[in-house]
């Protein structure tokens, strides 16, 4: 038989096919670490997030918070989901949405990016844009109650509630801290960025019980009163909040590092020149995580920090030399240098 004829039998593992699936949230890269010291100068292993149909880690939290409300019998034929986003949670429910047959609305506001609010709409979401802040919850909080607004008014949504819902932060607990442990049993110290703060705390719930002592870092945005600091305005959609989250329970965290949206800039455009694109919410972490390092001389620590998404939906904001202009100035353009961080 000419080889070209040859039929070549699948590999199974578990009587499934292997590198085949059904459903888009069948797939997470989970093993994939760039190490950022040639590019930093600090040993620093970044776990990429966003090597999945989603593009972010929003997606392990919005499997997990979906099957639970199916499990529950509060989602079901009929409901149609709802939730406030930023971005990256509202993409992975968009995917998730249309896989299942869910319909999905989103509320988000004006600094979500353009592209991302085209993805969630290209996989049939419904998006609505906030454009006037709550007076005193800011955006965040003008989502919010119009989420409520929508409960109230009609029985079939169902809002999943990532800033309160145990399911957000317990997706990470069962999938990425354990991973990060199997990768690097020494590990000393870990970066987390704080959004709905799912991540955080399912990753500080993991090491505060491991069998190895971790000193677990939050990375926040200047601005957001997450870790009660002083509202202030956030241009970079991602981490950081104008509500404090429901699920925070901030005694889990050994460590709290602000960090100004120019020095998120700064790190964002400085890694492409080794050829790797992150998103906003990764430049946040990495910028802590490094000036960190290089402020306590950590020479022999075993350090990780998470990359929640890639790049390609900031190509218009944080990669566009204009925008970076108008709001941070024509320094941030030329300069590696960060402006300096405030840890809480």
């Amino acid at each position: 038989m000419p080889a070209s004829d040859r039929v070549v039998a699948p590999t199974l593992r578990g009587g499934e096919i292997v590198g085949v699936i059904s459903s888009p949230q069948d797939f997470n890269e989970e093993e994939l670490y760039v190490d950022l010291r040639s590019i930093f100068g600090q040993q620093l292993f970044l776990k990429c997030e966003g090597f999945n149909f989603a593009g972010s880690i929003k997606l392990k939290a919005a499997k997990e918070m979906v099957e639970a409300a199916e499990r529950d019998g509060r989602l079901g034929p009929g409901s149609v989901l709802v939730e406030s986003s930023s971005g990256n949670l509202g993409v992975a429910l968009s995917m998730i949405a249309a896989s299942k047959g869910y319909r999905f609305v989103c509320i988000t506001d004006a600094r979500c990016n353009l592209v991302t609010r085209r993805l969630m709409e290209s996989l049939g979401a419904h998006v609505h844009t906030i454009v006037e802040p709550d007076p005193h919850g800011g955006f965040l909080g003008a989502r919010i109650k119009l989420v409520r607004a929508l409960c109230a008014s009609d029985r079939r949504f169902v809002w999943l509630d990532q800033y309160t819902n145990p399911n957000n932060w317990k997706a990470h607990f069962r999938t990425t801290a354990p991973a990060i442990a199997e990768q690097f049993p020494r590990l000393d110290v870990l970066f987390v960025g704080a959004g709905s703060t799912g991540t955080l705390m399912g990753c500080a719930r993991f090491f505060r019980l491991w069998r190895r002592r971790v000193w677990v870092v939050a990375v926040d945005a200047v601005g957001s009163v997450t870790f009660g600091a002083a509202s202030g305005t956030r241009m970079i959609p991602g981490l950081g909040t104008s509500v404090r989250p429901g699920q925070l329970d901030a005694s889990l965290v050994d460590e709290v590092l602000h960090v100004e949206e120019a020095d998120t800039v700064r790190a964002c455009r400085r890694m492409p020149r080794s050829g790797f694109l992150f998103g906003g919410s990764t430049g946040t972490v990495v910028s802590g995580a490094t000036r960190w390092l290089a402020e306590h001389g950590a020479v022999d620590v075993t350090a990780v920090a998470l990359a929640p998404d890639n790049g390609e939906r900031y190509l218009d904001t944080v990669y566009q030399d204009s925008w970076v202009e108008n709001l941070y100035g024509a320094n941030v353009l030329g300069s590696d240098e960060p402006i300096g961080s405030a840890a809480a």
